[in-house]
């Protein structure tokens, strides 16, 4: 018997492992950011209660129950039948379980990189000694299972010191190889949004006249400007920009000490990651540690905004605004239609007549602002002419798809300016407009405030909606039903292969349909 409950443990602990794949791989969606983590286990408590906290409880009571129900009929065996039983109706529970969490295809799958492996050892050894112990004392190890959602928690917990030994390794041969170039200049960018977009017009606008170097993607944490840095910087490059996400207090601090920028963008100030930050007052805050950074002879940008200018009044360095019919160097006189947008960039007394594929009021605005970098760095307003016309649109933001049914593809991510922004964007189009969107996310308490003030909003200008997410979708029902807008071409389907088959029934040739955001897996 005693054996038999060791094989017990071994086999409770296998499936604790096979099952943890899925709650590794919303950690791994978080980017590994424990308090993240966290409140999504906490947002998603009555679906991991029925998923594998019952398994757990379940199994553990049947594994009390049953050996004495058998042990009435018979005494020698009665134990290892209703142990045996036990454990093969776990082992079926807990199968279903893991095959149930992955019933459609991810997104992004879980990607094995080294640190996942470093976590995966560790939580392997940390299901194996509390299933021992467990075993050891007595006590049935199926009730290890009900605590599957939070064992990935406590690898994180364990494996911290080691990753920021890692990470703190791979930090100083950036800064070592940052500093072997000499007069690199750094350029550090951040804000609520557009950072990317920025980053990808300064970079284009700056190659007609530097050797330049900006990191790839949407990448702008510590780990991966590292990465980027070590991996990829050439000798030589002239301008480096770097890309500084945030969503805690202190994120872009630990940037700057690791790029020591020269030069600061803030593109904007608005409602993003309100969950981590709490107000916008803070969000301005964080941001505007780029800006504290920046030596003496530094020198700042800033877009145009309310809470973004007064990061502008606040900053006593060198500094230049930009933006649209505003700011020391500004677009205006803009025209939109098929070739994309046609503007006049002007700065003092020059002007010059550029045109770019990009669409939208706000990528003009980031333009602008990657110009007012340009001309500091000294370029003329030719040149930067030149470098906009070579602009690509950022995939997935704002990016325009050309077919019998056209499609503005803004799924990358969505915030209330950036929301409203595309839906100006998708109203200059004739034809019937559609827009799929799960809504937004991160927006602390006030998400579904958002989200209904962003029902209200479609419904000025889209022909059909449909809503994907039948929780995420009810604030935003409830916006369009205010707005007046028709419930028969208001469709909430459960995912976006499901929004897709919604489409064919609903598209003809000359429309237009909206993409405006796709939840990662974390947010299904």
């Amino acid at each position: 018997m005693v054996v038999l409950n060791w094989i017990e443990g071994l086999a409770v602990a296998l499936a604790c492992v096979a099952v943890s794949k899925f709650y590794l791989h919303m950690l791994q969606l978080e980017s590994y950011q424990l308090d993240g983590y966290l409140r999504w286990l906490n947002h998603n408590r009555d679906r991991l209660f029925g998923a594998t906290m019952s398994v757990g409880v379940a199994a553990t009571a049947a594994s009390l129950i049953l050996p004495l129900i058998f042990t009435l009929f018979t005494r020698t065996l009665g134990n290892i039948i209703g142990t045996v039983l036990t454990l093969i109706g776990f082992l079926t529970a807990a199968l279903y379980t893991y095959h149930s969490q992955y019933l459609t295809a991810q997104k992004k799958p879980l990607a094995f990189t080294k640190r996942m492996k470093r976590l995966v050892l560790c939580l392997c050894a940390v299901i194996l000694v509390c299933s021992s112990l467990l075993t050891l004392i007595g006590i049935p190890a199926y009730l290890l299972f009900a605590a599957v959602p939070y064992l990935p928690l406590v690898a994180g917990y364990v494996m911290q010191p080691v990753e920021k030994n890692i990470n703190q390794k791979f930090a100083t041969q950036a800064k070592e190889r940052l500093n072997q170039i000499p007069g690199l200049i750094k350029i550090g960018i951040t804000g609520s949004f557009g950072k990317t977009s920025t980053k990808f017009a300064l970079n284009t606008i700056l190659s007609e006249k530097y050797r330049t170097y900006a990191s790839p993607g949407s990448t702008n944490t510590p780990m991966g400007l590292s990465r980027v840095i070590n991996e990829n910087l050439q000798d030589d490059c002239e301008v480096f920009i770097a890309e500084m996400g945030s969503r805690h207090v202190g994120d872009i601090r630990e940037l700057c000490d690791l790029v020591e920028p020269k030069y600061g963008v803030i593109t904007s100030i608005g409602a993003a990651h309100l969950e981590t930050f709490g107000n916008i007052a803070t969000v301005g805050n964080a941001k505007y540690e780029l800006i504290d950074a920046l030596p003496e002879d530094g020198c700042a940008f800033f877009g145009i905004g309310e809470e973004i200018d007064k990061l502008f009044r606040r900053c006593l360095k060198n500094k230049y605004s930009a933006g649209i019919e505003a700011g020391n160097v500004f677009a205006h006189d803009i025209e939109n239609g098929s070739f994309g947008s046609r503007f006049t960039l002007s700065c003092g007394d020059e002007s010059v007549r550029c045109e770019t594929k990009l669409l939208g009021r706000h990528n003009i605005a980031n333009i602008a602002l990657a110009a007012s970098v340009a001309l500091e760095l000294g370029m003329t307003l030719p040149e930067i002419a030149r470098g906009i016309r070579k602009i690509e649109p950022v995939e997935h933001r704002l990016q325009l798809i050309r077919g019998p049914v056209t499609v503005i593809d803004d799924a990358f991510n969505s915030n209330p300016q950036g929301a409203q922004e595309a839906l100006n964007v998708l109203s200059g189009f004739i034809g019937q407009r559609i827009i799929v969107t799960p809504g937004m996310v991160e927006m602390g308490e006030q998400e579904e405030e958002y989200n209904r003030i962003f029902g209200t909003q479609i419904a000025t200008v889209c022909d059909a909606a449909i809503l994907v997410g039948e929780k995420r979708a009810q604030p935003i029902a409830k916006g369009l039903a205010q707005g007046g807008f028709d419930r028969n071409k208001m469709f909430i389907v459960a995912d976006l292969n499901e929004a897709q088959e919604k489409l064919k029934t609903l598209t003809k040739p000359g429309d237009v349909v909206l993409f405006e955001n796709d939840l990662p897996d974390n947010y299904s």
